[in-house]
């Protein structure tokens, strides 16, 4: 395992690669466990599960962000504040989605960051680095069919709309293919999500844009997020 987290993995200042590539490889089963224990399902059949789920995630964020390196400890560690205060503003101020209690988890900043750094340890392995061309290609084209397939199948007007403004952001940010690894990682966690009923967008976001449950297009607000948050980082490095 140490040979192929040496051959995989780039991040020069981390000592744990091994624990670091595990936890990112296991992500997608962890969110299926952690949400399916919240699940409305769960919660009627056998009892609520949420308080299971919180540890569960504190647990994984705790053993993922001991395992990385520096940067990606200052990334992980900033964006469970940014993202609680998103939270604040895009369930709670706007109203674009709801969680299956008035209460926004405790899991779900720290899911947030777990995300993040799952997305940031694939889009620095070697093979990623490698392939960063293939892949860019591949991912225009996945994102591209995605958006219009939403937006003139479902009439996810959201989705269109914010899924060109996630092609503007890709390419202020000269097409990294960081944005499109966090991307899938947001797309699958929402789809789980919303599958087990642990949160619901409503159908028209801001009574205006007619949006599917989960809408695509919100790996856009997750880029975003995502590009201040490394400016964060940025500016604490500096004043270090």
């Amino acid at each position: 395992m140490n040979k192929l987290a040496a051959v995989l993995w780039n991040d020069k200042d981390n000592t744990n690669s091994k624990l670091q590539l595990v936890f990112a490889l296991c992500f997608p089963f962890f969110t299926v466990l952690a949400l399916g224990i919240d699940s409305v399902y769960f919660t009627e059949t056998y009892f609520d599960g949420r308080q299971i789920t919180n540890v569960l995630a504190l647990a994984y964020f705790t053993g993922f962000f001991l395992s990385s390196g520096d940067n990606l400890r200052k990334l992980m560690f900033v964006m469970v504040a940014l993202s609680y205060i998103g939270e604040l503003i895009f369930c709670k101020l706007l109203g674009m989605y709801e969680y299956r209690t008035p209460m926004i988890p405790l899991y779900v900043p720290f899911g947030h960051a777990i995300v993040y750094a799952s997305g940031f340890v694939y889009a620095n392995t070697i093979w990623s680095i490698k392939k960063e061309y293939h892949l860019r290609k591949y991912f225009l084209w996945f994102f591209a069919a995605l958006f219009l397939g939403v937006g003139l199948l479902l009439k996810d007007y959201f989705s269109l709309l914010f899924g060109v403004l996630f092609f503007w952001l890709l390419k202020r940010k000269k097409w990294q293919n960081l944005y499109c690894f966090i991307a899938l990682c947001v797309i699958f966690i929402e789809l789980v999500g919303t599958y087990f009923k642990c949160w619901a967008w409503v159908p028209n976001v801001f009574d205006l844009l007619p949006t599917s449950n989960p809408p695509m297009g919100a790996v856009f607000f997750y880029a975003g997020g995502d590009v201040l948050l490394a400016k964060i980082v940025k500016y604490w490095d500096s004043k270090s």
